[in-house]
């Protein structure tokens, strides 16, 4: 079977149970007759001059590379306003938990140069395309279900036993990243646990602050700076478990990439950490 930039990009919208594109997911450049095709975490000019190489017929990075993806990606952080709503937060407070970070997004997408990368594949005629939050919707979900079944096994789960959960999953056995505890200890009565991901990029303190104050035992964040970590250190409040940003990246590409190839497409990954 051959797909087209379409195809494939339906496919993912119907995996994550996404109904429209979101703003950071994108092709850059469309193509049909798709049989191979090199698909990075960070795939941009780089990979485009190694897949064609290689002899791809298309290239999907997961981080945005170009466009309206890089340009409004702020916009897909508002994603964290639902699920902090979902997890029993007040929509106003949801709402000003991101606005400063969303803002800050803003500022910095505006600088970047949106254009380097399409320009490269547009002068190779290589199809081209940025996949993000869909992917990272899949993963969501599936560390959803890891943390369910921990918590259903005990009425009385401890952080040690979220993390094994987590730990269970083949990305995060192959990573070269461990699974941390950052906050709190695993000994930890886990309470009620949330996974904070697929809204674009970590919500940083305000997010994480806002959730322990409405009752959330431990957080689970793909990854946190330094700054905002130390932030929630002084608060003495919550168990902040951090999951590592390319292996929980790869919980989710990994079965849209196993979709791909049941359709008989051939995929070359690069940076992904394959069951």
């Amino acid at each position: 079977m051959k797909l087209s930039t379409e195809q494939i990009m339906r496919l993912a919208l119907e995996m994550a149970g996404f109904r429209k594109l979101p703003a950071d997911t994108l092709i850059h450049v469309k193509g049909r007759g798709i049989k191979k095709l090199l698909f990075g975490v960070d795939a941009g000019v780089p990979e485009l001059l190694l897949a064609k190489r290689l002899g791809c017929d298309a290239v999907i990075s997961h981080h945005p590379q170009g466009g309206s993806a890089v340009v409004n990606f702020y916009k897909v952080f508002r994603r964290h306003i639902d699920q902090l709503v979902e997890a029993g937060v007040p929509l106003r407070e949801a709402e000003q938990a991101v606005q400063a970070k969303m803002a800050s997004l803003e500022v910095e997408m505006h600088s970047k140069n949106y254009d380097h990368a399409v320009s490269v594949a547009k002068l190779l005629k290589m199809p081209y395309m940025s996949i993000h939050s869909p992917l990272d919707e899949i993963g969501r979900r599936r560390m959803n279900e890891q943390v369910k079944q921990a918590s259903q096994r005990s009425s009385k789960a401890k952080v040690s036993d979220i993390v094994e959960a987590l730990q269970r999953l083949p990305e995060f056995k192959r990573a070269e990243t461990e699974i941390n505890v950052r906050l709190g200890k695993t000994s930890n009565s886990a309470g009620k646990v949330v996974v904070s991901h697929g809204a674009g990029t970590n919500g940083g303190y305000e997010v994480a602050k806002t959730y322990f104050k409405h009752g959330v035992g431990t957080l689970i964040y793909i990854h946190i700076s330094s700054a905002d970590l130390e932030r929630l250190r002084g608060n003495g409040i919550g168990n902040l478990i951090v999951t590592g940003h390319i292996a929980s990246d790869s919980v989710g590409i990994n079965p849209f990439i196993s979709a791909l190839e049941e359709r008989g497409i051939s995929v070359v990954t690069v940076g992904v950490v394959r069951p």
